[in-house]
């Protein structure tokens, strides 16, 4: 092999390592922002789980996570209570869903709050009621 085709190797397993880390450091920030445990992000099944926690959704979910096809409903599902949780919009699940790369640091990194588990309307409720105040009356 030749030296360019070895620094051509080691500069894309270098980005790709790069990309890696971000998407955990943003995970970790998500995980955060949501009042759980950062380190969560990095332990492969149990940073789903914490995921559905966030989301409002049981446990068990995530032996729907390992049916081929109906993975991708349920994960997809799971991004939309991800969104909606953090008070965004369909939008920007399509965003996390196909450039997960961009929208996920957007969530972690930037102004975006948790707003509660919107998988479970009377938690959510709960929670914008009492940290938001009252809803607004026009």
């Amino acid at each position: 092999m030749d030296a360019l085709g070895l620094g051509l190797g080691l500069g894309f397993v270098i980005f790709l390592l790069a990309l890696v880390v971000l998407i955990i450091a943003a995970m970790w920030k998500i995980f955060e922002k949501a009042g759980q445990p950062g380190w969560a992000a990095i332990v492969p099944i149990y940073n789903m789980y914490i995921l559905l926690k966030i989301v409002g959704k049981p446990g068990w979910w995530l032996l729907l996570f390992l049916i081929p096809l109906v993975n991708y409903v349920f994960i997809i599902w799971t991004y939309n209570m991800l969104s909606k949780s953090f008070g965004k919009d369909e939008g920007f699940t399509v965003g996390l869903v196909l450039l997960g790369i961009v929208f996920f640091p957007i969530l972690g990194f930037g102004p975006a709050q948790y707003l509660g588990p919107f998988g479970d309307k009377a938690a959510f409720d709960a929670r914008n009621l009492t940290d938001f105040g009252k809803p607004e009356t026009h």
